[in-house]
């Protein structure tokens, strides 16, 4: 295993984090701006509508997918993370949302090749709409961004993946605010169901 990059802390300048946060800024509203309306609004329908929602994600999309979960139960959603020892079985009537910037990561295409042999439907969030993953869901998202093994993209400056992931986070955010909103409930209310346990 070759040694760590050496990072040099000294040149690290105002200008520099300026710099960077403008490039991520601009690359992160273009992606956001350029998912499809009509499909983000589908997807909040779905996940509104499901009598339960499962969640499943590897890496940083699924770190997202965790923080979607947590949104989605302060709604009063039922929500479960799969891979936790308390999830259940998934069903015919329920939701699988599950996201893969490349839409080939293996566990995650493993989990939407179960929930379809249930009848469950699927959402999946990607870059590739002629993934496997996509072609197993029901309604699929497609962000604009840069796979992580695609390091030569003019599409982004970030590093591996990164740009799907920001995007991803937006897109959930979108959802929930729009659930939110459409509902009669006060902060108030969501933040009884807030973790008290901590």
């Amino acid at each position: 295993m070759s040694a760590a990059p050496a990072v040099s802390a000294a040149r690290v300048a105002d200008e520099s984090v300026l710099g960077a946060r403008e490039v991520l800024l601009a690359e992160l509203a273009t992606s956001a701006r350029a998912v499809e309306a009509s499909q983000a609004a589908q997807a909040a329908r779905m996940i509104g509508g499901a009598p339960r929602v499962f969640l499943a994600g590897a890496g940083r999309s699924g770190l997202v997918l965790r923080m979607a979960a947590m949104r989605f139960m302060h709604l009063g959603l039922r929500v479960h993370v799969v891979g936790e020892t308390t999830t259940p079985a998934i069903r015919a009537d329920d939701l699988l949302v599950v996201a893969s910037g490349s839409g080939s990561t293996s566990g995650v295409v493993k989990s939407a090749e179960t929930a379809a042999k249930t009848g469950a439907q699927i959402l999946a969030v990607t870059t590739d709409g002629g993934s496997p993953l996509a072609n197993l869901a029901t309604t699929t998202v497609l962000v604009p961004a840069v796979r992580k093994t695609d390091h030569v993209s003019s599409l982004s400056e970030q590093y591996s993946g990164s740009l799907f992931e920001q995007s991803l986070f937006v897109l959930i955010e979108t959802i929930f605010h729009i659930l939110w909103k459409t509902s009669d409930a006060t902060a108030e209310e969501l933040w009884m169901r807030h973790a008290n346990l901590e």
